[in-house]
């Protein structure tokens, strides 16, 4: 019989296994992924239930509110950028989505961590949205998960091909996507943002060395907050310039 002080100072004292990024390996719930999950799912029910329709809920109040369109997101509405992340267009695109992020979710956490996941699939969600906004028209409405998962994807890719395993599969169902896009109203600068993203911050965050590594792991995750930060802004101010032209693509294109 051992006292449980005993054990638990037994059990710090031992050196627990982790993976390449610095977490603790468990077989623990991947609560981050369903946490996602679930709160993607609940959005949309609300938009359902604003709307009426599953297949139409972009008509709904909290989808018109949310969706990123960026005329008015540069004029100061920023939330959207974020917000923008957890719309989906109809029950199709929230299913192609979610079924995506169960699949790869799970891997990505228990690889990096709750903390470190959390960063990597929201720094993704606004590589998505930056790169949609910074390069893209303003003629647009644009919503989905879809940077967020993409960044995944991408995160997915560094840690395999840290692992030494085979990323064939990966860049197959990669590839198949991002193809898609050409055929689809589906953001490829979205896809394509939110997959760089989160592929690089994957990578710094596997190949930070173990001195000081929650060190170059933050300052990974700080350089890419500034680098989306000031693609926000750079675009916000060119858009400002030419209020006119923004407010006539306004009127005559309108949400897609």
């Amino acid at each position: 019989m051992q006292c449980v002080d005993c054990v638990n100072e037994g059990a710090r004292s031992v050196r627990q296994a982790r993976t390449s990024a610095g977490a603790v390996l468990s077989n623990g719930r991947p609560v981050i992924t369903q946490v996602m999950i679930a709160l993607n799912v609940l959005a949309y029910v609300v938009t359902v239930v604003q709307s009426g329709s599953p297949m139409n809920n972009q008509r709904s109040g909290l989808f018109t509110a949310t969706s990123m369109i960026p005329e008015l997101t540069a004029n100061g509405e920023w939330w959207r950028v974020f917000t923008s992340g957890f719309m989906h267009f109809g029950l199709i695109h929230l299913a192609l989505n979610m079924a995506a992020l169960f699949v790869v979710g799970p891997v990505v956490e228990q690889e990096l961590g709750k903390l470190r996941y959390s960063a990597v699939y929201l720094l993704s969600l606004l590589g998505g949205s930056a790169a949609a906004f910074y390069f893209g028209t303003v003629c647009q409405q644009l919503a989905g998960a879809s940077g967020a998962v993409f960044g995944l994807m991408g995160a997915l890719l560094i840690v395999f091909k840290r692992q030494k395993r085979d990323i064939s599969t990966i860049l197959v169902v990669v590839g198949i996507n991002l193809v898609s896009n050409l055929f689809t109203n589906a953001s490829l600068l979205g896809h394509l943002g939110g997959f760089v993203i989160g592929g690089l911050l994957t990578l710094a965050m596997v190949r930070a060395p173990r001195q000081n590594r929650n060190a170059y792991q933050i300052g990974a995750v700080v350089a890419a907050v500034l680098l989306l930060g000031g693609m926000f802004a750079l675009r916000a101010t060119e858009l400002d310039t030419a209020a006119e032209l923004v407010l006539e693509y306004a009127r005559t294109c309108g949400p897609n």
